[in-house]
């Protein structure tokens, strides 16, 4: 595989320079596979941007989340609704088809229908699967070549059976479906129901979301073209029959899902069979609309060639240079942005739980993912999208109570840490999305978030908020007996709440509601209450790691609990870190790690650990010796947070540390999950060079891996440009030695969002040696806290003294007082 992928990349070079003289095409350098082995969990197959129909093969790996994976395991069946990148169980998948060329002897009991049986026919070899934004192909060993291509809610597959069989039976095609999803979910009384006369195939069944709470009801119909139809029925377990076409099957009675479904058989192939499936949380009959609507002729070539202008459309906002780069480093990038928009999905006019004329996003999956870089990449790239799901968010307030922190498939997913959809709303509204949004609603659910308990926090809202109010901190093994959740990640939630209250008072301040403001202002320092400063960290062999000061848990009764800094730590292999009762107080993330998330107040961080230059080693510590881990979210901002410490060149080389070494355009070439395209937005971001802290107006800039990106916003038109000076193919000039914005000097490392808005042109004169540019104190990014410690002017940093978060309200209040000067209030 690593041979064929080395001539995708040759090929892409290539067809990158040709189109350079013409029109220049991102999807060139779009490659879906990126992810499908190695735990990536990508969904690698045909969708629309947001699209509710995604067609793939599925396989019984045991990394199937996103359905299709190329490490050996073989397809089971090809389904059209899927997620892409999650962890946990597999999701969607549902009313897969399989296909056979005949059945030994004309019977069909000979062919085999249940998933398990059937995976021995659907072998392939990797050099078999072709994938691109719109359609997705693969031949099986047994020589059936299926392609597929969607429109949004429905699928289109096109099956050729092989016809050169001289020592074989006749082809006469049998395609089934079944009543199955990719997790086995499938709860009691499914239906399905073939017509004998035209072979259409409808049914639903009842599944279970695969990180959330509930079930939910999904409805399906298939119809056939390119062949007669000989003959169909339904299956039961390993029997079939011709004689029946209707059943309703129970789930069974030992926790698998027993087998059913219907089929049919054709009585030649000659040509390839059409299927066109779509789904529905409506009805069958809604489904059969779509289907009829939207695919009403079969077309493939046409559908394909509209799906591929869709991304085409949403992907043309950015436009890089591709002189001297490898092709590989565009690869990576145009495909990170591509993965971006296969979730969150737009399920608007599906939704049966309530009435609304707002747009209804589904696939939130989770948001503590997906705040960080996707949903700010999309800000940018497609601003009218996320609008809508901003307004679906708020909507979903309206109706179920609270901001879901996680959904899918109509239910509320599990909470994993804060409510990070107050971050997702301050990023929007901060970043000027109007478009139709209730900003009252919206604040109105941010405060709801922080204010009020709900009796199940573990899927909505915050726990534990008696204690946050009155001790200022979640205790471990706190006391809540108004609401229910796992009893864990007391620190992790201290930290994310804290964030939340900043990103409310943010809002609060943009809205012009003082009280609001100054109270929320007042509680994001709570996460100072969870600091001691006398707590040494030591490896587990005894030695010290040299630093002192960490997070640590704390009792209702102010006294101290103790988490071993390095538990949850991608080193640590014994702890349990993830939603378990048994699990520490750090969510998939370790004290190290998380003892950088004070995204709003890098300057008193900054003195709790000694000033700039202990911040700086202790960001390198985290790093070097491998504690954090480049393949989960909390990683992220890490790699940019020396921006904050004057040392912004630090993490220009820390961005080329992590790509392409952990991000390489293959099937292996993710360190994780690609979480609904978290991955690939840290990529998109980090080699764009302008990196977000979100929740902010702030953009923290490093070189690009090119030598200019150009940015058009797709609202205003106008289109923002960083150029590299000195721009080095080999990535040792990778450090800036000034800067101009828009012609004038430039000393600051960082923008706000009107660079996009207003199309500003950005250089940066690169060299290959650190320089003082960016590390001023005047230059370095906001914070809450007033910076300490730093020679005003000629970029030295001295080691600072601690000083106490309430003595730095006026650089608060001087810097909110400008953000409200700027917004006219």
């Amino acid at each position: 595989m690593a041979q064929s992928v080395r001539v995708i990349a040759c090929c892409l070079v290539l067809a990158g320079k040709v189109l350079a003289q013409g029109t220049f095409d991102p999807l060139a350098y779009v490659d879906p596979l990126i992810g499908a082995s190695n735990g990536g969990n990508v969904f690698p197959g045909a969708s629309l941007p947001y699209g509710m129909a995604k067609a793939v093969a599925d396989t019984n790996s045991d990394s199937r989340q996103g359905g299709f994976t190329m490490d050996g395991a073989p397809v089971t069946g090809f389904s059209t609704m899927h997620d892409s990148g999650t962890g946990g169980n597999p999701s969607l998948g549902n009313f897969a088809l399989f296909a056979y060329t005949n059945c030994p002897g004309g019977d069909v009991n000979q062919c085999a229908f249940p998933k398990k049986t059937r995976a021995a026919f659907g072998r392939f070899r990797n050099s078999a699967v072709s994938a691109r934004p719109g359609t997705f192909g693969i031949t099986l060993n047994s020589g059936i070549h299926a392609e597929m291509t969607t429109t949004h809610h429905a699928s289109l597959f096109r099956f050729a059976f092989p016809s050169d069989r001289p020592d074989q039976e006749p082809a006469r095609p049998l395609i089934l479906q079944d009543l199955t999803d990719l997790a086995d979910s499938r709860q009691d009384n499914a239906t399905v129901a073939v017509d004998p006369e035209t072979g259409r195939i409808t049914g639903s069944a009842r599944f279970l979301p695969s990180f959330g709470t509930e079930s939910f009801v999904l409805h399906f119909c298939t119809d056939f073209k390119g062949a007669d139809v000989e003959d169909s029925g339904i299956f039961v377990d390993s029997r079939a029959s011709t004689e029946v076409h209707k059943l309703t099957i129970s789930r069974s009675i030992n926790g698998y899902p027993l087998p059913g479904g219907a089929f049919v058989r054709f009585k030649s192939a000659t040509e390839p069979i059409l299927v066109r499936t779509a789904t529905s949380f409506i009805s069958a009959e809604r489904a059969c609309e779509h289907a009829e609507k939207e695919i009403p002729d079969f077309d493939f070539t046409a559908v394909s060639k509209a799906a591929t202008e869709a991304w085409r459309r949403k992907l043309s906002p950015i436009r890089v240079s591709t002189n001297r780069v490898n092709g590989s480093m565009l690869t990576n990038f145009y495909s990170g942005i591509y993965r971006t928009m296969i979730n969150p999905q737009n399920y608007t006019g599906e939704n049966p739980l309530w009435s609304s004329d707002e747009p209804y996003f589904d696939s939130f999956y989770c948001i503590w993912d997906q705040f960080r870089s996707q949903l700010p990449l999309l800000t940018i790239t497609d601003p009218a999208a996320v609008t809508d799901m901003v307004r679906s968010l708020i909507d979903t307030y309206r109706h179920v109570g609270w901001l879901p922190d996680c959904r899918m498939s109509l239910n509320k997913g599990y909470t994993q840490g804060g409510s990070n959809a107050d971050v997702v709303l301050a990023d929007a509204h901060a970043k000027g999305l109007r478009g139709g949004i209730d900003w009252d609603d919206g604040f109105a659910a941010v405060v709801k978030d922080a204010e009020v308990e709900p009796y199940d926090w573990c899927c909505q809202g915050r726990g534990g908020l008696d204690s946050w109010k009155s001790l200022g901190y979640i205790p471990v093994q706190d006391f809540d007996y108004k609401g229910f959740g796992t009893m864990t990640r007391s620190i992790s939630r201290t930290l994310e709440y804290a964030y939340n209250d900043y990103c409310i008072a943010q809002m609060a301040a943009a809205l012009g509601k003082t009280a609001e403001q100054e109270k929320y202002t007042d509680s994001s320092g709570n996460w100072q209450n969870l600091f001691r400063e006398d707590q040494v960290s030591n490896w587990w062999n005894g030695t010290s790691t040299g630093f002192t000061g960490f997070f640590q848990p704390r009792y209702l009764n102010k006294t101290w609990g103790y988490q071993d800094p390095l538990n949850c730590s991608s080193l640590d292999t014994t702890s349990v870190c993830s939603l378990q009762n048994t699990g520490r107080e750090t969510y998939e993330s370790s004290i190290w790690e998380y003892g950088f998330y004070v995204p709003h107040d890098q300057a008193t961080l900054i003195d709790l650990y000694g000033g700039p230059a202990a911040f700086v080693s202790r960001l390198d510590y985290v790093h070097d010796s491998g504690i954090t881990y480049i393949g989960n979210e909390p990683s992220f901002l890490t790699v940019f947070q020396y921006h904050y410490a004057g040392r912004p060149a630090l993490s220009a080389r820390r961005a080329h540390f992590y790509i392409p070494r952990f991000f390489s355009p293959a099937p292996d070439g993710l360190p994780g999950n690609d979480d609904s395209g978290a991955m690939g937005s840290f990529v998109a971001f980090a080699m764009m060079g302008l990196f977000p802290n979100p929740g902010q107006d702030v953009y923290l800039i490093t070189p690009p891996f090119f030598e200019s990106v150009n940015v058009t916003h797709p609202l205003t038109r106008r289109t923002a440009r960083v150029r590299a000076v000195n721009f080095d193919p080999s990535y040792e000039a990778i450090y800036v030695q000034s800067a101009t914005l828009d012609g004038e000097p430039y000393t600051k490392n960082w923008l706000d969002h009107s660079f996009f808005t207003e199309g500003k042109e950005l250089v940066l004169t690169l060299g290959r040696n650190e320089s003082a540019w960016g590390t001023k104190i005047e230059d370095l990014p906001p914070s809450l806290g007033t910076y300490q410690g730093f020679a005003r002017g000629d970029g030295s940093l001295p080691r600072s003294t601690f000083r106490d978060f309430w003595r730095k309200r006026a650089g608060y209040d001087n810097q909110f007082g400008k953000l409200n000067n700027r917004l006219g209030i």
